[in-house]
Formats: structure tokens, C-alpha cells, sequence
């Protein structure tokens, strides 16, 4: 079952596969995934998929569709190139790297009234955030013990920051994702309901 969180001019479609726990509220994790869409510029009025799985979800995934073995705590798949999103300090051809991003160009195809553009789906493994907290091998650097709750967060933001063409291939890239990232948890982090 499909549950639309709409915060402000985004709606979030947020899908729990069966059996997998929830160790923080849907309102949380969808104020997440639009904080970071709105940092990133994401256009507006849109939605965006937020799907809560497990490892062996994530594991067949990431064989198909990045060719590696294993899970992965996050994937994204996002529907719009990443040039349809602001340029912004995390990519390399930005030049300058101070001043405000670019205005994010329209959708290049029109949209039937009353529809929202939908910018793509985010999947996380609730499995392996659990694990990676619990572990104390959580935050970006994967040497941080905090909540699974916490852990969910950035993977939510993390998700929402690549459907939005931000990466972390190249080291500066990596930068300033980790950098934006840190900024919109902020030094307080939401606790499990």
C-alpha cells in the first residue's frame, strides 16, 4: 500500500514492503526527502516514490542495476537528468564554486493539468540501516553509533540529493554533498516513535 505524505508543493508516495519495520515516524522520513529536494532545487509541483525494503530487495538491485554484489543501505532512480536540477558547488563543470545555484529548467515536456511531474524513487533497506547503526558503522563516514532513525534520515536526504543529480563520485563532489547532507540534519536528529 501506497500512503501520500504532501508537504508542501511535493508529495511523497511513501510504500513499506511487508515485514519491514519502521523504526521512525512516515512524517519524519518525508520531511527528509523535502528538505533535501527543496536544497537541491528539486521543480515543483511534484512527487517522488520513498520505498522502505530490506536486503534481499536491495541486494538483487544493486546486481541489476549497478552490477555489484551484495546490499546497499540506499538506491535512486531518478527520472530526470541531472540537468534538469540547478547546478550546484557538487559539480565539477560549475566553475565558481560560490554563489547561488542556477534557476532548475522546466520540465522539457508539458504535463497533463493537475498532474505532478514525478521526479523518481528513492529504496532503502530499513535491514541494513538498522544494522549499520546498531553496528556503529552509520553517518557518511560509517564509523558513527547513533539510532536507526538517524541512520534513515541521512539515507532519505542522501537518496533525495542524488534523484537530484548531486553524486559523490569525484572528491569534490563528494564534498559537497557530505557537507549539504550535514547541514540538513543539522546537529539534532530526530529520535524513533
Amino acid at each position: 500500500m501506497i500512503r501520500a505524505l504532501y508537504i508542501g508543493p511535493w508529495r511523497v508516495d511513501l510504500s513499506v514492503r511487508e515485514g519491514v519495520g519502521r523504526p521512525v515516524a512516515a512524517s519524519v522520513l518525508a520531511r527528509a526527502v523535502v528538505v533535501g529536494l527543496a536544497a537541491a532545487g528539486a521543480p515543483s509541483p511534484a512527487s517522488i516514490g520513498l520505498i522502505l525494503s530490506d536486503d534481499a530487495e536491495l541486494t538483487e538491485l544493486n546486481a541489476t542495476h549497478l552490477g555489484k554484489t551484495g546490499p546497499t543501505d540506499v538506491l535512486s532512480f531518478p527520472l530526470l537528468p541531472p540537468d534538469a536540477f540547478p547546478l550546484h558547488l557538487g559539480k565539477l563543470d560549475r566553475g565558481a564554486d560560490d554563489g547561488p545555484p542556477n534557476v532548475a529548467p522546466s520540465p522539457s515536456f508539458a504535463l497533463p493539468p493537475g498532474r505532478r511531474l514525478h521526479l523518481g524513487d528513492i529504496i532503502v533497506s530499513v535491514e541494513r540501516a538498522m544494522e549499520q547503526a546498531e553496528a556503529g558503522r552509520g553517518g557518511q563516514t560509517g564509523d558513527i553509533r547513533w539510532s536507526a532513525a538517524d541512520e534513515l534520515r541521512l539515507l532519505v536526504t542522501h537518496g533525495a540529493l542524488h534523484i537530484c543529480g548531486w553524486d559523490h563520485a569525484e572528491p569534490v563532489e563528494e564534498t559537497a554533498m557530505r557537507a549539504l547532507e550535514t547541514r540538513l540534519l543539522g546537529s539534532r536528529v530526530d529520535t524513533p516513535r
